[in-house]
């Protein structure tokens, strides 16, 4: 005999938290569901933290609009929550004139979305800034920020748990079947739903797709098909002259190899963008070389030794390789005809910028 609750999150990553909380401020009273035995164990927690300003992505797309409203949430809610966080500004830069063009791209679209923050820096102005990048030119980006993911995740879930909402770990999903008005979850090992509800939110990140494949009543047609890329980083022992995240222009299927800063001041090189079948999170030292020759594109001063395999992550993509790249896919009701029912589907780079703006979404299209 299955429990039934006000509505069941599966996926406790970031966007799976910041829904969980918002359907709990809604009175909804969620249970979030994750098969890892802690919150945040997948993308969450394999990322570069950055606060996205929302320049990179078509106007009108989702991408664009939950990005540019969730940096305003994200900001507002740390400051009330106490998340930490830094407001450090980034430098997109151009290596030589004929990237320029690439630059002005970037600046329509950030015009577009609504970015009205964003200009264009000499090289002399640059390097004002950056004395250590080499660049011929650059946009600034004032409010890219860096963020503490693990104490944003604790944040959104204790805000979450202070108005019903509760977490359960270790609860890998076999399928989900409806009856009644309710989505009755099944977990692998038993012969019965465990919990049951009349709202779902499948914010299942990597696994997203297999769970819509395994729920019941809905049409495979409304799931699309997932692609994986793995992206890797490479930190830097030593101290580095940039107070800024340092971006070059974007290259297929990510905004290309950058320089990033954690709160503690370390620097990170990555992620790059390999195409891969299955999640696989190695990082392998034998890459050294590529992360070298990128990196000192940014900071030719750069000692290669002191540069060291870090950490990779894997990015749930709409596109393949050679693919235009896919827009965030929030599949709800109007969508697909099943009441009570979103699908979260390529939640990768900007939805730890756009999670709550992306869990506003979820919320309005469950009234």
């Amino acid at each position: 005999m299955s429990e039934e609750v006000g509505s069941i999150v599966i996926g406790a990553g970031v966007v799976g938290l910041a829904v969980a909380r918002a359907l709990a401020l809604a009175g909804k009273a969620p249970l979030v569901l994750d098969g890892e035995d802690h919150f945040g164990s997948w993308t969450s927690s394999r990322n570069s933290e950055v606060i996205h300003a929302g320049i990179y992505y078509p106007e009108g797309s989702l991408k664009a609009q939950l990005c540019v409203e969730g940096k305003h949430m994200l900001y507002e809610f740390c400051e009330r929550a106490g998340v930490p966080y830094k407001r450090l500004g980034k430098l997109v830069f151009a290596r030589d004139e004929s990237q320029f063009a690439e630059l002005d791209k970037i600046k329509a679209r950030a015009d577009g979305a609504g970015v009205d923050d964003l200009h264009f820096l000499s090289r002399a102005e640059a390097h004002a800034l950056e004395p250590e990048l080499a660049c011929m030119g650059a946009l600034l980006s004032p409010s890219t920020g860096i963020i503490d993911s693990h104490a944003l995740m604790l944040a959104l879930l204790g805000e979450a748990e202070a108005h019903d909402a509760m977490l359960v770990t270790g609860t890998p999903i076999k399928r989900v079947t409806r009856s009644d008005g309710l989505w009755h979850v099944w977990m692998a090992g038993l012969g019965e739903p465990v919990v049951s509800s009349p709202v779902l939110v499948n914010s299942a990140g990597l696994k997203a797709q297999a769970l819509a494949h395994a729920t019941e009543e809905l049409d495979a047609a409304h799931i699309p098909p997932c692609h994986y890329a793995r992206g890797v980083y490479f930190t830097y022992r030593g101290k580095v002259p940039f107070a800024h995240l340092i971006y070059p222009v974007p290259e297929p299927g990510g905004l290309g190899t950058h320089l990033t800063l954690d709160l503690a001041g370390q620097a990170r090189f990555g992620p790059d963008v390999e195409w891969i079948d299955e999640v696989d999170y190695t990082v392998d030292p034998a890459r050294h070389a590529k992360f070298c020759a990128a990196a000192q594109m940014i900071w030719p001063a750069l000692d290669p030794e002191q540069l060291q395999p870090g950490y990779a992550g894997v990015r749930p993509k709409l596109s393949g390789p050679g693919e235009p790249a896919a827009d965030f896919m929030i599949s709800g009701p109007a969508d697909h005809g099943c009441e009570g029912l979103v699908n979260l589907f390529g939640i990768e780079s900007p939805g730890l910028t756009a999670s709550m703006a992306i869990a506003a979404r979820v919320e309005a299209c469950l009234r």
